[in-house]
């Protein structure tokens, strides 16, 4: 059976906090990215929204240690 866990949503209530940050990603990287399917994203588009998204957790995460 295949795994099905892949994006879910473990707090429901942050969701569309969660979607402002993609969309906040994706502008910074110059990836024209809108509501609802966005299946015609090259895979080089959609690593780097998402790779922007994981650099600026980690960049929080390492302020908050500091």
């Amino acid at each position: 059976m295949a795994n099905n866990r892949g994006n879910r949503v473990l707090v429901p209530q942050a969701k569309e906090a969660l979607n402002r940050f993609k969309m906040e990603s994706a502008r910074e990287v110059g990836v024209n990215l809108k509501e609802g399917y966005n299946g015609d994203l090259t895979s080089r588009e959609a690593g780097s929204v998402g790779g922007n998204m994981v650099k600026k957790m980690i960049e929080s995460y390492e302020q908050g240690l500091k």
